[in-house]
């Protein structure tokens, strides 16, 4: 028999009956299949220990409902108790969990603390340290004063530009011919500061000339530079605040500027005077119509692709586009291509042909999310301005090289200049801006973001040719039969806004045919002011005779007729025989 008060441990499992009994009238019998394993009988009053199990308050109700048939609660034991503990208590077990919980915590916390720390020098590299509360900063007046005790030396200037494309061991050098101190084993910021601080040392004028990016909260600006591909670095110049509201400059501008060397505890050298911006004395900026207010019309001066016959790329391509798909300055165009179709050679003969014909306009080769060996192929294969991001860098990388890109080429198309892009690709800017815009919960097909292609399409519909003179062209790669819902709805939204496109055919490409262009599906529009009239007679009377043949016999008989011949114009007179 058991009296009320008892712990028992039992083992389910065994044939075996309690019984209990009490004093009185009523006798209430439990049963159940239980083994008594050991009967330990406790005190269960005051307990000190916090690990140890309370006596329930026994209440007059609880007297009546045992006398009424209700089972017993079992699972009055302590709190997070180990089960096999139950009439031992746990205090043992709960002090382990306890220390390891707080090891836990405190080895996330400095995991944490560290990730952080990573993350703000991968996006922010740059150190103002005080910098910004400089009080000498504030004025312009106290700027210049700065800039002439910096300059009155009167010795020979130092372009910062030069020494900060220049590779290590150039910079070694370089340091060695100053006979400059180092420490032991210098780096690369290590060289150039060392280089800057000894022009100051000798009161030379210090100039640098890059792109300038604007800071958040009115806090100034930066210089970064092509060798960067536009990003923030530790070495980016800073720009006071009180210069940028003066001169009203803008994200985008080319800022020529002489420079303070960087103070202790910062990493930024200091632009102290902007000598000019845009190749322009900085206080006629406010005569410059907004890129916005400017009248955009359809292409009217022509870009001929075709050079001579000695040149190193695919001339053959190029006549081929000539033909087919004339392009102008200030259009807009797309070059449809599916994956191994020869966009990137094609890009490559289209990139040197302007290089070499239209010296005076202003090329740049824009890679994002493009393989590294891509991109060294681009340098060496092209002399123009290769910006690039590539896919093992961040969306946000993606974006902040597309903007700054294309906030240059509007700056350049103010000042009545030509600007060439060629994009590599437009479908994966897309999807760089789709990652990084915040969730609306507005989904469309593909998993894009109702709003994430506005900023693309932005970048695309900058694409214009000015009646007031500067055009701005943008010729770039869409990817299509890749697999992927995504760049199929990306290439829908982008079909309709070009005025230029180029289909290559990979029926084509797998027969080893190149250019693997498409007659049928490529076209410019409004072409009759690109052609010469005579021209566009023979280029209508060439579609007609291919209509009806194949894609793939007519483009193989077009490059067969234009290998016989050494200029278009010669093709062309031949058309009508």
């Amino acid at each position: 028999m058991f009296t009320p008060g008892e712990i028992v441990s039992v083992q389910a499992g065994s044939d075996a009956k309690l019984s209990n009994s009490s004093s009185g009238d009523d006798e209430v019998t439990f049963s159940a299949d239980i083994k008594v394993d050991q009967v330990e009988e406790k005190d269960l009053g005051d307990q000190p220990e916090p690990n140890r199990p309370k006596q329930p308050r026994e209440s007059k109700a609880g007297h009546e409902n045992e006398g009424k048939g209700h089972k017993p609660n079992h699972n009055n034991g302590p709190k997070n108790q180990h089960p096999n503990d139950r009439q031992k208590g746990n205090g043992k077990f709960n002090k382990n969990n306890k220390n390891n919980n707080k090891r836990k915590r405190a080895k996330n916390n400095r995991w944490d603390k560290n990730k952080a720390k990573r993350d703000r020098e991968e996006e922010t590299p740059i150190e103002f340290g005080e910098l910004l509360e400089w009080e000498v900063l504030e004025k312009r007046e106290d700027i210049l004063a700065l800039a002439e005790d910096l300059m009155s030396g009167g010795g020979e200037p130092l372009d910062y530009v030069r020494i900060y494309n220049m590779l290590l061991p150039e910079l070694r050098e370089e340091v060695a011919s100053l006979g400059i101190d180092t420490p032991n084993a210098p780096n690369r910021d290590q060289l150039i500061d060392a280089i800057t601080k000894y022009a100051a040392d000798k009161k030379a004028a210090i100039v640098t000339t890059g792109i300038l990016e604007i800071l958040d909260d009115d806090e100034g600006g930066l210089i970064v530079y092509e060798r960067d591909s536009y990003r923030v670095k530790a070495l980016s110049a800073y720009v006071p605040q009180a210069f940028i509201k003066h001169y009203g400059l803008q994200r985008g501008h080319i800022v020529r500027a002489q420079l303070h060397p960087h103070r202790e505890g910062e990493s930024c050298p200091i632009v102290v005077r902007v000598e000019s911006v845009m190749d322009q004395d900085p206080e006629t900026l406010s005569e410059i119509v907004p890129f916005t207010e400017r009248v955009p019309y359809y292409p009217t001066s022509r870009i001929l692709m075709e050079a001579d016959s000695e040149a190193k790329w695919d001339n053959l391509s190029m006549r081929v586009v000539d033909c087919l798909t004339p392009v102008g300055f200030g259009q807009r165009g797309l070059i449809v291509a599916p994956p191994r179709t020869g966009k990137t050679v094609l890009m490559q003969g289209m990139a040197n042909s302007i290089q070499k014909n239209y010296p005076d306009s202003h090329l740049i080769i824009l890679l994002i999310d493009e393989r590294p060996e891509e991109v060294t192929d681009f340098r060496r294969q092209v002399s123009g301005e290769v910006i690039s991001s590539t896919f093992d860098e961040t969306a946000e990388s993606h974006v902040h090289a597309a903007e700054m890109v294309i906030e240059k080429a509007r700056r350049m198309v103010e000042v009545g200049k030509d600007v060439v892009i060629l994009l590599d690709s437009i479908t994966r800017l897309a999807r760089a801006y789709n990652t990084t815009m915040p969730s609306s919960g507005k989904i469309l097909s593909g998993g894009v973001e109702a709003n994430a292609l506005q900023k693309p399409k932005r970048f695309f519909g900058s694409a214009r040719n000015i009646e007031d003179g500067g055009s701005l062209t943008i010729i770039a790669t869409a990817l299509v039969e890749t697999g992927s819902k995504m760049d199929e709805v990306i290439f829908e939204e982008f079909k309709g806004t070009g005025n230029m496109e180029l289909h290559l055919d990979r029926g084509l490409s797998d027969k080893r045919i190149f250019p693997a262009l498409s007659m049928d599906k490529s076209g410019t529009r409004k072409e009759e002011l690109l052609y010469h009239p005579d021209e566009m007679l023979k280029i209508y009377s060439l579609r007609r005779a291919m209509k009806g043949l194949p894609s793939t016999d007519a483009m193989e008989m077009l490059i067969q007729r234009i290998k016989k011949t050494n200029t278009n114009a010669e093709f062309l007179m031949s058309v009508a025989r």
